[in-house]
């Protein structure tokens, strides 16, 4: 099954989505990446899902990635005596880490970092920015507060605290314990959700190993401040536009949208634009023009994937809505002026691997040309491609099937799994073959070939070759 578009979609999968005939279905309608939040359900539920994702993929065909989504330190309040409260604005309002259920005057904040973060004159948003206070006072364990705007608040909202780094670890003791059974489940992606700082990333590589590849969330301003040492660590990033607009303004949101967008194409890692896509659909079966055209915006910018959430987890219309984001991405990919967004415009590095990948994505410019084709151990020559944006797909060969499947998550990358190639005289016969039997190249057109000497040596390309493509098999 090959898609008729570059940019990738990501699926969450949830209880609207739990049966294999639906993941089969949502596979086929275009997605991609299947989302696994371990913000939600046990265990036992994540294994069962991802094996009905393997499954799928046998099924249609084409390598399917695992996102193992990590649900990180979300804070969140206590609980309330009658379970919700009723707030008036200017009211006063203490937030303490007393565990007695609060009332309209106060409640309980069981994290200390929070109050160690504190300053006089911070706002607290609660319940996604629902609820906004002003610190008037605070110590080491309480803080009063003003209440600026809202007037319901309910048991365990979250907490965020805009423009403050909170000194609180990014792996909880649960994220630790979700992740070894994500790799023991064979992912291929885990992203660390609230990512403030480099160490997070360094912490989850150390842990990770290689196993997977590991994907920066990023939802918190200070990690807009580091970000250049984030992205380093990263081999993959998301621009989880949710908890970020709540500590943003609105109108910052799409502006740093475009600079996460811009700093993964530079270095050439993949980018995830999340949340909110289309959230109409959860319950109606079409999209609002407006969330059209943020699906939209996102392929122009030359996003890598984009992200469905609640829409394919907990919706009413999960098939529709794949199916509408699918639309929504071709339509982009067939606007004529589409390719002149998509030249690169990143400085090649000096490295000869970065020069030769220019140098196929200029020779791809010839109309002749059916596809590339990159030989592959790691991914990264097929990376280094997806990078250019070039107009034609690119064919990842690969023997390694977690290879196959992480490409899953790149723009214009099919991948496929090949036996170990000996004779570098084989190149251009498997390249050939590979291409028609998916589909990429014509008859008769020209298949551009990547690999590397000595085969299987990470990041050794150093061949460009050129194969055509019989007219008749």
């Amino acid at each position: 099954m090959i898609r008729a578009r570059r940019a990738r979609i990501v699926a969450t999968l949830g209880p609207a989505t739990r049966k294999p005939e639906q993941i089969v279905a949502l596979a086929r309608a275009g997605a991609d990446v299947f989302r696994v939040n371990f913000s939600h359900g046990e265990h036992a539920d994540h294994a069962t899902a991802i094996a009905r994702v393997r499954a799928a993929e046998a099924e249609v065909g084409r390598p399917l990635a695992v996102l193992a989504d990590l649900q990180g330190p979300k804070i969140r309040l206590g609980e309330f005596r009658d379970g919700r409260v009723e707030l008036t604005r200017g009211q006063a309002f203490r937030l303490d880490r007393d565990p007695t259920p609060g009332d309209s005057r106060r409640v309980c904040v069981p994290h200390p970092e929070i109050f160690a973060a504190l300053r006089t004159g911070a706002d607290v948003l609660l319940d996604d920015g629902k609820v906004r206070l002003k610190v008037v006072r605070f110590g080491q364990d309480f803080a009063e507060t003003e209440l600026i705007s809202g007037d319901i608040l309910s048991d365990h909202k979250g907490l965020n605290l805009p423009g403050l780094a909170i000194p609180i670890p990014a792996l909880t003791e649960k994220d630790r314990l979700d992740l070894d059974f994500a790799l023991t489940q064979g992912v291929d992606w885990v992203a660390l959700s609230f990512v403030q700082r480099a160490a997070d990333m360094a912490e989850l590589r150390q842990i990770v190993l290689g196993r997977a590849g590991v994907l920066a969330k990023i939802e918190k301003p200070a990690a807009l401040e580091a970000l250049d040492e984030i992205l380093d660590l990263s081999e993959a990033v998301m621009v989880a536009r949710g908890d970020l607009g709540v500590e943003l303004a609105p109108e910052d949101v799409p502006v740093v949208q475009k600079t996460l967008v811009r700093a993964a194409r530079m270095r050439g890692i993949p980018v995830i634009v999340a949340t909110q896509m289309l959230e109409s659909m959860i319950h109606s079966p079409t999209p609002t023009r407006a969330e059209a055209s943020d699906v939209a915006a996102a392929v122009y910018e030359g996003a890598d994937a984009v992200m469905l959430s609640a829409e394919t987890a907990a919706g009413e219309y999960p098939l529709e809505a794949v199916t509408m984001m699918d639309r929504i991405l071709a339509r982009v990919e067939r606007d004529p002026r589409w390719p002149e967004l998509m030249a690169a415009e990143y400085p090649v590095e000096d490295a000869d691997a970065d020069a030769l990948v220019a140098a196929a994505r200029r020779a791809a410019d010839s109309a002749s040309t059916g596809c590339l084709a990159a030989f592959t151990t790691t991914g990264q020559t097929a990376l280094r491609l997806s990078r250019e944006r070039p107009l034609q797909p690119t064919l990842a060969l690969t023997t390694r099937l977690a290879t196959a499947r992480r490409l899953a998550l790149a723009w214009g990358v099919e991948a496929r799994v090949v036996d170990i190639i000996t004779d570098p005289e084989d190149l251009a016969r498997v390249a050939v073959e590979e291409a028609l039997a998916a589909g990429l190249c014509p008859p008769g057109h020209r298949v551009l070939i990547l690999a590397g000497l000595p085969m299987g040596s990470p990041g050794a390309a150093n061949i460009l070759r050129i194969a055509h493509a019989p007219l008749r098999r």
